[in-house]
């Protein structure tokens, strides 16, 4: 009997993991690199917020503030991204709670790197 329900509870708890695992929506701290200078590292707030199919991310870096529209698949998870003249792409995988990424603006030829670490 305590075998099966040892083994229902594990289950249980798998199942609300890997749900959970997919969606970004929540308050982060953020860390990462600039495009092609690794030793150029921020940090600041991401706070994502589910929005129909898709999800308003909005992140707060020294004194700005860049606005974003993603959309997640599985447990991946895309960000076209603004703040004044400036447009790019972040793309992010999940990694148990938090998620790991790697960005870039429109017409770079280098990457930055970026980890959210849930509140």
């Amino acid at each position: 009997m305590i075998g099966r329900f040892s083994g229902a509870v594990i289950a249980l708890l798998a199942s609300v993991t890997l749900a959970f695992a997919g969606d970004p929506v929540g308050s982060y701290e953020v860390a990462g690199a600039n495009p092609g200078r690794p030793d150029s590292q921020y940090s600041g707030t991401v706070s994502v917020q589910k929005t129909g199919d898709t999800y308003l991310v909005i992140w707060s870096i020294g004194s700005q503030t860049f606005t974003g529209t993603g959309i997640a698949k599985d447990n991946g998870f895309s960000v076209t991204y603004r703040s004044g003249g400036l447009t790019g792409l972040a793309v992010y995988s999940a990694a148990g709670d938090n998620w790991d990424g790697a960005w870039t603006f429109t017409d770079s030829h280098r990457t930055g790197t970026e980890t959210w670490t849930r509140k």
